[in-house]
């Protein structure tokens, strides 16, 4: 058997972003890395997407799409996962880009420490009109973490930069993926729980500072300023998850567990801002109401002891939480509504300094 000339196979799924797809595919062209694959899996999209996507194919033999019925972003990362061929898989989201050496500098690292995770730093910008955008460095400094224990005891720092949710910032060892049988579950939010089951039993991380990946926000129409039913529920489902994991890994000291706390504080906020969204139809009693029991989860309680917020934007905005207040809670959730709604550049401010 030869060498396996296909270094990296990189996996995007594509449904409605004719506007944005030209830029994602370009940038994986413009990669210092040449022997990639790129399996770009049209995911029945209404729009020109998948003809745009032809387009590059026809030109470059290194791009194969595959057109299927719409199935969701899970079940087409999953469809690609099964043809990969490349010796590390890499999760493109269609609408977002990437710095040209991204894939030459985490595939050398791979390499190097032979390593069945790499973990890189990535930059979300936030667009409040069609030009302008302000950016939000996501960073942790370079470790290698040889074993299953060093890279647990220091997981919390990964998580704590929102470095280990999202599966864009990462290069996978492709035998570990196949021989794990891991996959992307077929849900809403399949980023962490696909991203879960990597890092549960892994064994060789390598972490890098520099930041390659391109996440852009506010679209206007995006899932950022849309209301989520259910939200509440699937963030409670997400924190049994973490706690699941953190007790699997028989790892429980004080930085950890404050990391948790945090990290579902934050959350609830978002959680009882989601539930003040303009496009949420129920009525203000029923708003008082569902925000009344969410603060009578005994959760909370316990996690805002031991929550340390980092800004005094979260430290203000736990006050009503620790108050168990309905009344504050509420106003403070529609302040943070109007701010969102009406000056993302302020909110995004605000929200950066937590």
């Amino acid at each position: 058997m030869g060498e396996n000339k296909i270094k990296v196979s990189v996996i995007m799924p594509v449904y409605k972003v004719e506007e944005y797809v030209g830029k994602a595919i370009e940038s994986i062209q413009a990669q210092t890395l040449k022997d990639w694959e790129f399996l770009i899996v049209d995911d029945g999209t209404p729009d020109r997407s998948g003809e745009i996507c032809d387009a590059y194919a026809a030109e470059d033999e290194r791009i194969h799409v595959i057109h299927k019925e719409n199935g969701g972003a899970p079940s087409a990362r999953n469809t690609a996962i099964d043809i990969a061929k490349g010796e590390y898989m890499y999760f493109m989201d269609s609408d977002d880009w990437a710095e040209p050496t991204m894939l030459e500098d985490m595939y050398k690292l791979a390499k190097r420490d032979n390593a069945q995770l790499v973990v890189a730093g990535f930059y979300i910008d936030t667009y409040y009109d069609k030009e302008n955008y302000v950016t939000d460095d996501y960073v942790v400094e370079d470790a290698v973490y040889p074993d299953k224990e060093s890279f647990r005891r220091n997981a919390y720092k990964l998580f704590d930069k929102n470095l280990l949710y999202t599966p864009w910032n990462k290069l996978f060892e492709s035998r570990y993926i196949m021989e794990n049988n891991l996959r992307f579950p077929e849900t809403f939010w399949d980023d962490f729980p696909f991203n879960v089951s990597i890092v549960r039993n892994v064994e060789r991380v390598t972490v890098t500072h520099r930041q390659y990946y391109h996440f852009l926000r506010a679209r206007s129409e995006s899932e950022t300023a849309a209301y989520r039913p259910g939200m509440y529920e699937k963030r409670e489902e997400e924190h049994g998850w973490m706690m699941d994991l953190y007790k699997e890994w028989h790892i429980g000291d004080a930085r950890s567990k404050e990391m948790i706390a945090r990290r579902y504080i934050e959350r609830f906020i978002g959680c009882v801002e989601n539930v003040t969204n303009p496009k949420c139809d129920m009525t203000e009693k029923e708003k008082r109401d569902e925000i009344k029991k969410m603060l009578a989860n005994p959760r909370v309680e316990k996690m805002v002891r031991i929550a340390r917020p980092r800004s005094s934007y979260m430290k203000v905005m736990l006050l009503p939480v620790r108050w168990k207040s309905t009344w504050l809670t509420y106003l403070e959730a529609k302040v943070i509504t109007f701010v969102k709604t009406k000056n993302t550049k302020l909110f995004t401010k605000l929200k950066a300094g937590r």
